[in-house]
């Protein structure tokens, strides 16, 4: 099996301080294991749903059912106007929010989940009380665990072409060539579904993708003796670095137009449980993505500058979790200027053995932050309205070609530091944008077609369709 753990740099830190109230949450994840993505349709695996019910019971226990669980949230009964989640609809990610709902919010039991009618009849709820919570759809053009290449699916002109660029580097090429004879020392445990002009660092991600679903699920692999525990890193640390520059560059921001979106909508949801007052607002969200959403996000808060960890390919159920609380008395709701955020990173599954980390946002070393603080810095990248996103990636037909009408001018369509109502990212607009973009991201590249280079990529549904006997097939 092939890992990959990032290293603490940051102390570990209890989620609740003793003189602390959690106001509210939002908790990014990214799916459970799934099967490889050579073969579509991809699906989410037993072991999957396994990681992703684990991690979310770890948060019911500490954040819902706990000696001190976010300020007013109902325990048992999920009351559905103080949760939102939202995923993509496909196999992967929609059933991966389901899962971890059912850990957030399990069934109540055969006495709460029942009925007594009026002729007495007592009607008992299906599958011991089970509780349905919906999950808003966001829609990418095609299954979001099914594509190869995600970028494309953004509709962000600006950012395609951007990471694009990426195969016309001085960087990739030296790459692509220095790792060649790698790649083919390999290909003996590959070439049932690569062939050998398909074993390169050109088809980075896709080759780690299918031997880490290799590794997990198949009994035997061919030739697997090359498959030492040096090669299996390497072969991880070049994905990582090939994920890495397609999701994020520095000097060119619009390639993490998927970071960009994603922080608009943190930030706009915590900005309504603060201007709400603690009523009416959803107090605990959740969404499910794609790892290049986390990479883009963490080159844009500037986490990368804690160390090189932070470019690596986020594993099956890692989380990122943003918590607003308060010192203050929470009751009646404190004021904004008593408010404070803190971020939270666990790579894999969460559970009491292995749990979330503080660490510090925007460069900065302290891993607390005023609520006008982390507005201001969540503002310096993120993109939270349709005419800025229209204008940022470029685009001038379609929904952009009447994007000026949905922001107002005063307020860029980002969200208020002072925490107040009118300049808000609403949700409404966040929606817009997540619906074209937002968990449109970097997963992969067999499908892109690279400018000025001359390289040739494979896309995923001809491996699908030149499946042959040796195939990656784990089982559900």
């Amino acid at each position: 099996m092939l890992t990959h753990t990032f290293i603490p740099l940051a102390l570990l830190l209890p989620l609740t301080q003793a003189a602390e109230t959690v106001l509210g949450l939002y908790i990014f994840s990214r799916h459970g294991d799934r099967t490889t993505k050579a073969y579509p349709p991809t699906k989410l695996t037993d072991l999957g749903y396994s990681e992703i019910f684990s991690s979310a019971t770890w948060f019911r226990e500490n954040y819902i059912n706990a000696t001190s669980p976010i300020n007013g949230i109902e325990p048992d009964n999920v009351q559905l106007s103080q949760i939102a989640a939202s995923a993509p609809l496909d196999n992967v990610l929609m059933n991966s929010a389901q899962g971890f709902l059912q850990g957030l919010y399990p069934p109540v039991g055969p006495t709460l989940g029942s009925q007594t009618l009026g002729n007495g009849t007592v009607v008992a709820a299906p599958l011991d009380g089970y509780q349905l919570i919906p999950i808003a759809t966001v829609t990418t053009g095609t299954g979001s665990e099914d594509d190869a290449w995600l970028q494309g699916a953004s509709n962000c002109e600006n950012a395609e072409i951007s990471s694009n660029n990426y195969f016309t580097t001085p960087e990739y090429l030296a790459l692509l060539n220095s790792t060649q004879a790698f790649y083919t020392s390999i290909l003996p445990t590959i070439n049932t579904t690569f062939n050998a002009s398909e074993a390169s660092y050109e088809n980075a991600y896709q080759i780690f993708d299918y031997l880490n679903v290799a590794e997990i699920h198949n009994a035997t692999i061919p030739s697997s003796y090359l498959l030492n525990s040096s090669t299996l890193f390497q072969i991880r640390t070049l994905a990582d670095a090939h994920e890495f520059n397609l999701a994020y560059n520095a000097t060119d921001p619009i390639r993490a137009i998927a970071g960009a979106t994603l922080a608009a909508q943190i930030l706009s949801a915590l900005n309504e449980t603060v201007t709400s007052n603690g009523t009416g607002a959803p107090i605990l969200n959740l969404q499910l993505g794609e790892y290049g959403q986390f990479q883009s996000f963490f080159g844009l808060a500037n986490l990368t500058s804690l160390g090189a960890d932070w470019i690596g390919i986020p594993d099956y159920a890692s989380t990122m979790t943003f918590e607003l609380f308060t010192e203050a008395a929470p009751s009646p709701f404190p004021a904004v200027d008593d408010i404070q955020v803190r971020f939270y990173w666990h790579n894999g599954t969460t559970g009491n053995a292995s749990t979330p980390t503080a660490y510090p946002l925007f460069g900065q070393s302290n891993t607390t932050l005023s609520w006008n603080d982390f507005a201001t810095g969540m503002n310096q990248f993120a993109i939270g309205s349709q005419a800025d996103w229209c204008k940022a990636c470029g685009n001038t037909t379609g929904v952009c070609a009447a994007s000026s009408t949905l922001t107002s001018p005063s307020s860029g369509g980002k969200a208020s530091p002072s925490g107040g109502g009118g300049g808000g990212v609403s949700r409404p607009v966040a929606g817009v944008i997540g619906a074209m973009v937002t968990l449109a991201v970097v997963l992969g590249v067999e499908g892109l077609i690279m400018l000025g280079a001359g390289l040739r990529l494979v896309s995923k549904k001809r491996l699908g369709a030149g499946a042959r006997e040796g195939a990656v097939n784990p089982k559900n």
